[in-house]
């Protein structure tokens, strides 16, 4: 019945009404320009029950817009789990929404039908994506507390948000194109290597400085901030404002004693679990995109100089602000800091 379908239907009409006249399937093939088995396969349906009546009114529910009525069906069931609906299962599928659908409004329809009207929703198959829980009770002041530094910096401070970066020997896998049936290897390494990254990315400039180590500790921190002295002498700036997460690296003694001994350099904390308010989070996505996802090195300092590279050679990196230090609560919180500033 599959091949069927794939018949044109005045053409399935023409062999049926051939075949009722007794003409052999050599004559009907030569007359309609056809094969001999597309004859013999509407035959055989033909003798197994199928009417072209109803294959007609089957090929009309398949190709069916999404009416008003039901497209809002199809958006409820998106809108809950399968399980809500009796599936053993998390994820909808186009073949267990097709089945539901017949469940609920009589409606049968083919996976495919299913996953053009998904298309035709705006709907797409792709990877989710992980979020933090962004539920710090401090969330509002410590984001109006960078917002105001960004507003109101000078030509002799500057602003830079810091991050660490993971860079591991064995590749992060991701989508690529790749031969259909021939999936693209890549091998991992026998035992699996890792550096870190230690970046900081200037506001105005737009800038990455960074070092590389093969611990993630506080001394990669000081290595970071020992390079953002030398980077922001004395004689150019005054003021050097750091905003960082809250990762103990961050909060060792080492770093508080460094701090003491730079009276320039002011840490700025963000929220815990907030990476969208950190704009270097996407350069250092943008790094695994581009360098370590799916990469084929066997060296770690291979990869670790490639890495180097492509910070080096793709800057400026013109990101802006998340617009979450726009929100409401985050405005209100900068007038109030505002009007302590002004009494202080």
């Amino acid at each position: 019945m599959r091949q069927l379908r794939l018949l044109c239907p005045l053409l399935r009409l023409h062999i049926l009404l051939l075949l009722a006249q007794h003409r052999t399937p050599t004559e009907i093939a030569g007359w309609l320009l056809c094969s001999r088995s597309s004859v013999y396969e509407v035959a055989t349906c033909w003798r197994q029950g199928w009417r072209p009546w109803q294959s007609e009114l089957e090929e009309k529910v398949s190709t069916l817009s999404l009416a008003p009525s039901l497209r809002r069906s199809l958006l409820a069931l998106l809108g809950k789990p399968p399980a809500a609906d009796g599936w053993c299962r998390v994820r909808w599928s186009c073949a267990t929404l097709a089945l539901s659908l017949e469940a609920r409004r009589g409606i049968r329809v083919s996976a495919e039908t299913v996953r053009r009207w998904w298309h035709a929703l705006d709907w797409r198959w792709k990877r989710a994506k992980l979020v933090a829980k962004d539920n710090d009770e401090q969330r509002a002041p410590k984001l109006a507390q960078i917002r105001w530094a960004w507003e109101t910096l000078r030509p002799r401070q500057a602003l830079l948000f810091a991050d660490e970066l993971d860079i591991a020997l064995l590749p992060k896998s991701g989508y690529q194109w790749m031969p259909k049936g021939t999936p693209v290897e890549v091998l991992t390494p026998g035992q699996n290597e890792k550096h870190y990254l230690a970046g900081a990315w200037d506001f105005r400039t737009k800038r990455v400085h960074y070092r590389v180590g093969p611990r993630k500790t506080n001394a990669l921190f000081r290595n970071l901030l020992d390079t953002l002295e030398t980077r922001y002498p004395a004689r150019r700036y005054d003021r050097i404002f750091v905003v960082v997460d809250n990762y103990s690296i961050h909060q060792a003694q080492a770093v508080e004693r460094w701090l003491t001994a730079h009276s320039r350099f002011e840490l700025l904390w963000l929220p815990t679990y907030c990476p969208r308010a950190n704009p270097i989070e996407r350069i250092f996505g943008d790094a695994h995109d581009k360098v370590t996802r799916n990469h084929k090195r066997k060296r770690l300092r291979d990869l670790v100089a490639d890495v180097g590279r492509y910070l080096d050679r793709h800057g400026p990196w013109d990101y802006r602000l998340s617009t979450i230090y726009q929100e409401p609560e985050v405005t209100a919180a900068l007038k109030l800091l505002k009007r302590r500033r002004e009494i202080a």
